[in-house]
């Protein structure tokens, strides 16, 4: 059996950033739920479903054929043979996957995979509900948060620097947006587990919270 990390944590809170890191820095493998979501999400959006039909979302989500791979160290996202690595990052993805990941079918069609990756693999894993509901024996669980003030100034600095326009009230309100959703679903909200250690990086840098997470694992692995 593998060793496995558990990262859940708010949008925004700079979870994929840090379980990559730690990940290398353990020589574990990367796997980020979110992207498999929001390939999901990408697929449903390309056929014109509607999110919020729940209905619709469970009858067309099972031909959405999503795997992760390694090329050249990068994880590359596979949705029915694609890489679309450059099309599930955006705001639009985003909150369709928001959407549409509490969605039963939606949920247990990805379910498995993770799960059987985390059985035969040391992992590292981040999302929504890794600690709560994925991986609820993982070794290690951390609860990764940051204020909505600092996450949105993330948020809006990555558009600027990639030479976007973007608007600070409105990412921020869009984060606020999502953290409802996210906490107030039906099925497996987003919540800190009993077990999990919070980690607030509102007043950190990525090398910091890194450090604090290998710490963590050390005291409860090593």
């Amino acid at each position: 059996m593998g060793c496995n990390i558990a990262i859940d944590g708010p949008a925004g809170a700079g979870k994929s950033t840090i379980a990559k890191r730690v990940a290398k820095e353990l020589s574990f493998i990367y796997v980020d739920t979110g992207a498999m979501y929001r390939a999901v999400a990408l697929y449903l959006l390309r056929n014109e479903i509607d999110g919020t039909d729940a209905e619709a979302v469970a009858g067309n989500c099972q031909s959405a054929e999503v795997s992760i791979r390694y090329e050249n160290g990068e994880q590359v996202v596979i949705l029915n043979g694609e890489n679309v690595n450059q099309y599930i990052r955006t705001e639009e993805v985003g909150n369709m996957a928001s959407k549409t990941s509490a969605n039963p079918a939606v949920r247990a069609h990805l379910l498995n995979l993770q799960r059987n990756l985390a059985a035969k693999n040391d992992v590292v894993m981040d999302g929504r509900d890794i600690g709560t509901v994925v991986l609820p024996d993982a070794q290690v669980k951390i609860y990764l948060t940051a204020s909505v003030e600092t996450r949105a100034k993330r948020r809006y600095d990555e558009y600027l620097a990639k030479g976007e326009s973007a608007d600070l009230e409105e990412i921020k309100k869009d984060i606020e947006n999502r953290d409802h959703q996210d906490m107030t679903r039906e099925i497996s909200p987003l919540r800190q587990a009993e077990d999990a250690v919070l980690v607030d990086s509102s007043l950190m840098n990525i090398d910091e919270v890194v450090a604090a997470i290998l710490g963590i694992y050390k005291d409860k692995v090593e």
